[in-house]
């Protein structure tokens, strides 16, 4: 009778003792996760204060990434998702501790990845960031030369340069962040190879006295500048 009883309470007993070992190790992944959250939102806070000191919400502003963000619908800036992807990483390092105490391999693999995957996001905002700037400058560089050299169209020839520059800015960010890959790459290249192509055709065939009035717009005024300039 006594053996049939502990061959009854075996289960019973055995179960017990997993929780008992169990338990230790969700309180500790508990703790993990608070002490986590809590230090995530000191670095968050950190991350924002020091971005603000040095004006980095300034750069985001004349580069026009804010805006771009406040037509969107997205209430935050630059230096508000820079903070946010560096609380999430911090949040996601805390995560994978407390899982990795409790033994869950497979969720701990899968969160790693994401981690891994974040610095490349913030390197990719960055370099959108300082390459927006840089082309916003490059524009605003070209267009007033242009037309302190008195060539016409001078807003149109900056903005062309602002968007060619943007768009390499946003080929190398996708390129880090190995979206896409070569297809991208290939892709861009195609479509700026037909752009080419087209214009050229449009030009040659039945666009050949625009091209000559486009030409006398832009040459001459320039050619007339840099007389006036060798006579002085």
């Amino acid at each position: 009778m006594k053996e049939e009883v502990s061959m009854l309470l075996e289960p019973a007993r055995a179960f017990l003792m997993q929780i008992g070992e169990f338990l230790p190790k969700l309180l500790l992944a508990a703790v993990v996760l608070v002490v986590g959250w809590l230090l995530a939102k000191a670095v968050r806070f950190a991350v924002t204060r020091g971005l603000r000191a040095i004006n980095f919400h300034v750069l985001g502003e004349r580069a026009g990434i804010d805006g771009f963000l406040k037509e969107g619908g997205i209430e935050t800036d630059t230096v508000g998702i820079l903070a946010l992807l560096v609380f999430w990483l911090v949040v996601l390092a805390a995560l994978i501790i407390g899982f990795n105490s409790l033994g869950l391999t497979y969720i701990t693999d899968l969160l790693g990845r994401i981690a891994l995957f974040l610095p490349h996001v913030i390197v990719a905002v960055l370099i959108l960031a300082f390459g927006s700037y840089f082309a916003q400058f490059v524009g605003n560089t070209v267009t007033s030369y242009c037309r302190s050299a008195q060539v016409r169209d001078a807003e149109l020839l900056g903005i062309l340069a602002r968007y060619a520059i943007l768009t390499f800015v946003v080929l190398i960010a996708l390129d880090h962040l190995s979206i896409g890959g070569e297809i991208v790459r290939v892709s861009f290249l195609i479509i700026l190879a037909g752009v080419v192509l087209g214009l050229a055709l449009a030009f040659g065939i039945g666009g050949q006295k625009r091209a000559a009035e486009l030409l006398e717009r832009w040459w001459p005024t320039y050619q007339k500048g840099e007389d006036e300039n060798a006579r002085r």
